[in-house]
């Protein structure tokens, strides 16, 4: 494979990794630990809609110990991370499962900051919806980055109405920029969530997306590719043929193209997704992670192409 042209790398990558971000800014690795706060979402409780999107299968949150407080699934996690990565490995508390601003704003307060007080906490990521940050939420989210690491993860999935609505999001693209630029006027880093091969979905919808992604130039994204679930609304259309689902090679090419869109400077914390091996329906190709990223790797050498070649934010 040659050598990278792209100059935020230290490992021969072609995008801008979260491994380089760490190392960079830190100079060490950082690890996660993954909390369950218990919360739901305005689109399961009924406040916007029910049944949750259509690809949901517990909020994400299946590496979680939820049954336990957070103290204790923290302790978990940290022998989890000290047994693999040695005890003194540091680790982001990150509050992944459902909406996790989706609630008062003094529960919400005491569970981050009881998590920040927690041995070798080293910062705090919080998965949420752009519809769910008040301005209280974001007061307190400014307050808590002012003391801390803090990423707040935003699930953008798609910039096409039509597509927001099928996957019954109930929160349209102008609420999801509306609350993201909240973040970004409070100074709070910010990652988006976009996923490849939503039902119906063509080529050029996926590229737009990441164009669109490349105008609102957040500081990180997580790309990934659809899962199908058991148990879930989107299990049901899958089974009935409704859609297919994009083949490896497919994956691969859209995003090699979205990197290009992408501003060289967002960093890019996940390029493949990892489905509940357990519950995975389908594709099953994306259970190996390897050979993903190997032929992610290999495609942007072949075609001598990196992060931000066609970036434009206009």
């Amino acid at each position: 494979m040659s050598s990278s042209p792209f100059k935020f790398s230290c490992d021969n990558k072609r995008y801008y990794t979260l491994n380089y971000y760490n190392r960079r800014n830190y100079s060490k690795k950082i690890y996660k630990a993954v909390i369950d706060l218990g919360l739901t979402c305005p689109n399961i409780d009924g406040s916007k809609g029910r049944g949750g999107c259509i690809f949901c299968d517990g909020g994400s949150g299946y590496f979680t110990h939820g049954e336990l407080d957070i103290v204790s699934q923290l302790k978990c996690e940290a022998d989890r991370i000290a047994a693999k990565y040695g005890k003194n490995a540091e680790f982001i508390a990150y509050f992944q499962a459902n909406t996790n601003t989706y609630a008062p704003v003094e529960f919400l307060r005491s569970s981050y900051y009881t998590a920040l007080q927690f041995p070798n906490v080293f910062g705090i990521s919080i998965g949420t919806r752009a519809d769910c940050l008040s301005d209280e939420v974001i007061s307190l989210l400014a307050e808590l980055n002012s003391q801390t690491h803090l990423t707040v993860e935003l699930g953008m999935q798609s910039s096409k109405e039509q597509t927001i609505s099928l996957i019954n999001r109930c929160c349209t693209h102008e609420e999801f920029k509306s609350g993201y630029y909240a973040l970004k006027k409070a100074g709070i880093r910010t990652c988006l969530h976009i996923i490849n091969g939503l039902p119906y979905e063509s080529y050029e919808d996926m590229l737009e997306t990441a164009h669109e992604a490349s105008i609102l130039n957040p500081d990180a994204v997580k790309l990934q590719m659809l899962h199908v679930i058991q148990n879930t609304k989107l299990a049901d259309m899958y089974s009935q043929n409704q859609f297919r689902l994009l083949e490896r090679e497919e994956y691969i090419d859209v995003i090699v193209k979205q990197l290009e869109l992408l501003a060289p400077e967002t960093v890019v914390e996940r390029i493949t997704g990892d489905g509940d091996k357990r519950k995975l329906i389908a594709p099953l190709w994306s259970a190996d992670k390897i050979a993903v990223l190997g032929g992610i790797d290999k495609k942007l050498a072949e075609l001598n192409t990196w992060q931000g070649r066609l970036y434009s934010n206009k």
